[in-house]
């Protein structure tokens, strides 16, 4: 009986220790003192407003758009109508500015050199042939952008016969329109429009009759050749006799260039009448506005 009862008295003082045991969640730490509460902790600075917030947006918005705009891409819109109706006046273009970016070129980035049939976007150069034709302020040097397409490379031979295009020898492979121009703002009025043949990668717009052979262009100054000095090009545009290219006022020198032009973003015809009041602008917004050229491709 005594044995039991030594027994029983043991099993209950160690159940009394593991009761007067602190649990895992007490306030004591490992070293038996009261656990002390962390301090708050303070926000630096004064806080952020909802128009602070906005603000900040803003201007990382601003500094990436100034950043795309400088690097990678820059709309442009089309005033004149020497590249119709390739392009058409009153589109408006997304440029490729980074794929013509000078230095060297790495292989996983989307860079190339300049080709010919390239449409490019370039810095007006001026004309020294005839200095008074950049009075006018829409057609100011190096602040007026200018949209044409490469026809002459470094080095390229440049020879103009009739309506044809002669680079080194060799006739450009050009698919010929004729078409008429009102000298407005619509599109050309296509006449007769030829089926392609193989090598024709882009359409030029010529009017109806003989071509001139004997035309005299200043740049050529009764030359019968031009060629291409080193870092340049000799660009024309698409709407041959109504356009003021290389051929009148030289060449177009690599820093100039722009980049390429990409595709139409947006597209409105300036030759539609024009309604009054604001109501009017919104309708003739919708109404105007080119919505199956929106989004094209130029090439």
């Amino acid at each position: 009986m005594a044995t039991n009862r030594t027994s029983n008295k043991i099993s209950t003082t160690r159940l009394d220790t593991e009761e007067e045991k602190p649990s895992t969640g007490s306030r004591f730490n490992r070293n038996g003192h009261d656990k002390q509460p962390l301090p708050p902790v303070k926000l630096q600075g004064p806080p952020k407003t909802v128009w602070r917030e906005y603000f900040e947006s803003a201007v990382v918005t601003v500094i990436m758009a100034l950043f795309g705009m400088t690097f990678i891409v820059q709309a442009v819109k089309v005033p004149t109508g020497s590249m119709q109706n390739t392009i058409t006046i009153g589109d408006h273009l997304l440029v490729n500015k980074f794929i013509f970016a000078p230095g060297k070129s790495l292989p996983f980035l989307p860079q190339r050199d300049i080709r010919r049939g390239d449409i490019i976007v370039f810095k007006y150069p001026g004309n020294p042939y005839d200095p008074k034709r950049d009075d006018r302020p829409d057609n100011r040097p190096i602040f007026t952008n200018y949209v044409k397409r490469v026809i002459g490379l470094p080095g390229d031979r440049i020879r103009i016969q009739g309506n044809s295009v002669i680079v080194n020898g060799e006739v450009v492979p050009e698919h010929h329109i004729t078409a008429h121009d009102n000298n407005r703002k619509d599109p050309l009025v296509i006449q007769d429009n030829p089926p392609r043949k193989p090598g024709e990668l882009y359409d030029v717009y010529y009017k109806a009759g003989p071509p001139d052979d004997n035309q005299d262009y200043d740049a050529f100054q009764g030359k019968d050749e031009l060629v291409v000095p080193g870092g340049s090009y000799f660009v024309m545009g698409d709407n041959r006799n109504n356009s003021e290219d290389s051929r009148y006022w030289g060449f177009v020198p690599r820093d100039l260039v722009i980049g390429r032009a990409m595709f139409v973003y947006w597209s409105y015809d300036e030759s539609a009448p024009r309604s009054e009041g604001v109501i009017g602008l919104v309708i003739d917004f919708f109404k105007n506005t080119r919505w199956s050229r929106t989004g094209t491709l130029v090439k």
